[in-house]
């Protein structure tokens, strides 16, 4: 989650927070535009990453013809449509997963124009809603939904009642968007909606689409309750926010580090396995091999190494591990790293 306010808000907090994030291929500045934004509070400037929409990366994908002029969508594999949301700063990803009998939409956006006319472009087949985890810009359009599944942890049960609009105005300042904000939306009264879940799931539980089984697997870290999509069959590993190219932030209360490295050690371990690994936000696909490089970064961070530069305020320090970059707290990075999970 790219949440400017709760961001602001941590960022002064004296709790051990965290943000990492992996440096993207591109060299365009963005990384650092929005990390930016996110420490002080004020939404990235457009001129810093709307030249790099649509991205490169994802029109060479298929693309494919939904209603209305908000979301784009690419078909990356047979029967799998990932649904972007490029002219917000958040660039959510969801992915409809399409099966012979029914279909699985893993994650559902922020929620400023109604997802459930795009999904029902693309399948007539039921569609049940999983998100990788409960943050409000993945959850957005869960309300459109009667099939939404969820974990039974407190986290998650705390998200289901939505954000009023003071946690989430910053999502929709003119700044926030490339060009003009969707015309449907009432970016005055933008909140995050209720929802309500049809069916506990748990990990491990797998998902039968017909012809495809999807399997949930346990990723906290970002989040408690973080989970990713394994389609074994087909080599997909649908990542949430675990992984995502160039961005990946973890500065929440909720986040946790040590979960975090055990988590990437375990599906870096997946990589060879993997064709394909479908982040949450920028970009719709990426090299499985980018598992292992932020894994062995986190542990090499928690063991105290990489090359560290204080930041100008002096209370955070850029980390550099190869490729891979974190920012974090200096009182954590000081501290004596815990004992990795195994």
């Amino acid at each position: 989650m790219r949440d400017l306010r709760r961001r602001a808000r941590w960022a002064t907090s004296t709790s051990a927070a965290v943000l990492l994030f992996a440096c993207g291929r591109t060299g365009d500045g963005t990384d650092a535009a929005k990390r930016d934004s996110a420490v002080n509070g004020t939404a990235p400037s457009p001129t810093s990453w709307c030249a790099k929409i649509p991205r490169p990366e994802n029109v060479r994908f298929p693309r494919v013809d939904v209603p209305g002029d908000w979301h784009e969508v690419y078909r990356v594999e047979p029967g799998v449509f990932a649904i972007t949301e490029p002219r917000q700063f958040q660039e959510a990803i969801a992915y409809l997963i399409v099966g012979d009998s029914s279909a699985v939409l893993f994650d559902a956006g922020i929620g400023l124009v109604p997802l459930a006319p795009v999904v029902q472009a693309l399948t007539s087949r039921p569609v049940r809603v999983l998100n990788s985890h409960s943050h409000f810009d993945h959850v957005g359009a869960n309300h459109e939904f009667e099939q939404v599944l969820a974990l039974d942890l407190p986290f998650t049960r705390g998200n289901e009642g939505g954000k009023p609009h003071g946690d989430v105005a910053d999502e929709v300042v003119p700044s926030a968007f490339c060009g003009a904000p969707p015309t449907t939306a009432d970016t005055a009264a933008f909140r995050s909606r209720p929802w309500r879940v049809a069916r506990r799931v748990t990990v491990g539980d797998t998902l039968s689409l017909g012809g495809r089984v999807l399997e949930i697997v346990a990723a906290p870290g970002h989040t408690p309750d973080a989970i990713v999509l394994l389609d074994r069959s087909n080599g997909l590993l649908f990542t949430g926010d675990t992984f995502y190219e160039s961005q990946l932030w973890f500065f929440a209360d909720e986040t946790d580090i040590a979960a975090y490295d055990a988590t990437m050690s375990r599906l870096a371990a997946l990589a060879p396995s993997l064709r394909r690994v479908l982040p949450a936000h920028n970009t719709v696909s990426a090299a499985p091999s980018r598992l292992a490089d932020v894994a062995n970064a986190v542990q090499v961070l928690r063991d105290g190494g990489g090359v560290r530069v204080i930041d100008e305020d002096g209370v955070r320090e850029t980390v550099t591990v190869g490729n891979v970059r974190f920012l974090v707290r200096r009182t954590r990075a000081a501290a004596t790293a815990p004992a990795r999970l195994q």
